[in-house]
């Protein structure tokens, strides 16, 4: 079934920013374990989903279409609009690795989590953060 113009346009308005399904999934599994952060901190290069800010870790939840999951393979199921969206998550993936490089060379830790992996692997990704925290002496 093929959609409107107008339908895609509505619906990608629907889209957040922050506070996503997968961002409070992640932020409840960790306050409930005693971690406490900051959230969309506008402090921090590239707004983090989730900061520590004493110990130095930024932690961002990555939906696999905006950030380009597998975008080798990706790229070429888009329909429509190729001239924009191809463009458009590739400036996305870029800047994700200028936000990494930019703290990681601040002395910043940074995690990167997949929507899927947080979704699927909840306890495991809450594992990784904590022992980052736990280890980092900011």
């Amino acid at each position: 079934m093929h959609k409107t113009k107008e339908q895609i346009t509505y619906n990608m308005q629907q889209v957040k920013s922050k506070d996503t399904k997968i961002e409070v999934m992640l932020r409840k599994e960790l306050w409930s374990r005693g971690l406490r952060y900051q959230k969309n901190c506008k402090k921090v290069f590239g707004n983090p989903d989730i900061v520590f800010i004493g110990k130095k870790v930024a932690v961002f939840c990555d939906s696999e279409f905006w950030h380009g999951y597998d975008w080798n393979n990706k790229k070429n199921e888009f329909k429509s609009n190729q001239e924009f969206w191809i463009p458009k998550i590739e400036r996305n993936i870029a800047r994700d690795n200028e936000v990494n490089e930019t703290l990681k060379n601040s002395g910043w830790t940074v995690l990167r989590f997949w929507g899927n992996d947080i979704k699927k692997n909840l306890q495991a990704c809450a594992d990784e953060i904590e022992r980052t925290v736990k280890s980092n002496n900011g």
